[in-house]
Order: C-alpha cells, then sequence, then structure tokens
C-alpha cells in the first residue's frame, strides 16, 4: 500500500489550523520540530489537564486528502493544514490502518500509527456542522472517527509535498484503531 504527501503544516502556538510548509523534519520520540504538540509528553491542552507525565501519542497528526472531497460535497470547505494536521495525504486508507502500522515517508522519516484522532468541537467553531461530517454513528450506533489518525516518530526526516509514503503492517492480527 502506499500514497503521497499533497501537503505538510506545523504551528509554534496554540492554534486550531496549522499553516502549509515547503517542508517539516519530523524528530525521533518528539513530533513536528517547532511544532506546539511535539514533546515525549502530552501537548494537548485537555490531556495535558488530566495528566501532564502520559506519553504523547499524538505527535503527528495525519488527514486523508479524499475527506476534503466528501465534506466538500456537503458544502463545507476544508483544505489541508485547516483541521490542525501536520500531513495531508493521498491514496491511503488511514483510517483503515492498524495500531501499529509504519508509515515510510521523506528522506527516511518513519511514523508509527497509534490511534485515531477524536473529533472536537473546535471543529464546528471553525466550521459549523462540520463536526457531524467528520463524527458520527453508523448503522450499529458505533462512533466512527474520520477526522485522521495520530502517530509516533519513530525515526525522523525532512517531508515535503510530493514525498512517496510505503506502508508497512505490522505482523499478527490486525487491531483496528481506537480513539488516542
Amino acid at each position: 500500500m502506499s500514497g503521497r504527501v499533497t501537503a505538510v503544516s506545523s504551528n509554534g502556538e496554540y492554534a486550531f489550523t496549522k499553516p502549509n510548509r515547503d517542508s517539516i523534519t519530523l524528530l525521533a520520540g518528539l513530533g513536528v520540530e517547532g511544532d506546539v504538540h511535539a514533546g515525549v509528553t502530552v501537548k494537548h491542552r485537555s490531556r495535558v489537564a488530566q495528566d501532564p507525565t502520559r506519553p504523547n501519542l499524538r505527535q503527528v497528526h495525519l488527514i486523508h486528502e479524499e475527506l476534503f472531497a466528501e465534506v466538500g460535497e456537503a458544502g463545507f470547505e476544508v483544505g489541508p493544514g485547516d483541521l490542525g494536521e501536520n500531513i495531508t495525504t493521498r491514496g491511503i486508507d488511514l483510517l483503515g490502518l492498524p495500531t501499529g502500522a509504519l508509515l515510510r515517508l521523506g528522506d527516511g522519516a518513519v511514523l508509527e500509527v497509534t490511534g485515531l484522532r477524536n473529533p472536537c468541537l473546535q471543529i464546528d467553531l471553525f466550521q459549523d456542522g462540520l463536526l457531524k461530517q467528520v463524527a458520527g454513528r453508523d448503522e450499529r450506533g458505533n462512533v466512527v472517527r474520520k477526522a485522521g489518525i495520530m502517530s509516533v516518530v519513530r525515526e525522523g526526516g525532512v517531508v515535503r509535498p510530493g514525498d512517496a509514503i510505503e506502508v508497512e503492517l505490522p505482523a499478527g492480527a490486525h487491531r483496528p484503531l481506537e480513539r488516542v
């Protein structure tokens, strides 16, 4: 399974959206260099308030570009970085990846998938009604989260738009992604 990076984004300040960049540098065990969410321990405000010593399983946020077209059909205009992701992808079913999948991208960077992003109310502050497009329930009543996946940096490197992404699935049984 392979795909492409279509955009990279980072922000050194707490803000919902992240500006697009020409490149980002991934730092092993930390996240995106200069990004407010980089670090060994949790950096998201809600998680810091709960327990600032917990490991940061949300170092790098990825969203599939195909989501933008999907929400566009419902009248929403969303582009790379708008939902706070660091890496926008094309051609990979991010939401279908198992926990522990490795994503090889850029000049040797490796991300390990840790789980699903839990969409928050800030999405509706960005565009009213958008939250229902990226979080809902399936026909059995199970919660469906479509706002991307989270990962940690196993090997650092520079990532740019246009870079290839190769997926390496973990050995053993498929462990579906859960909220992190």
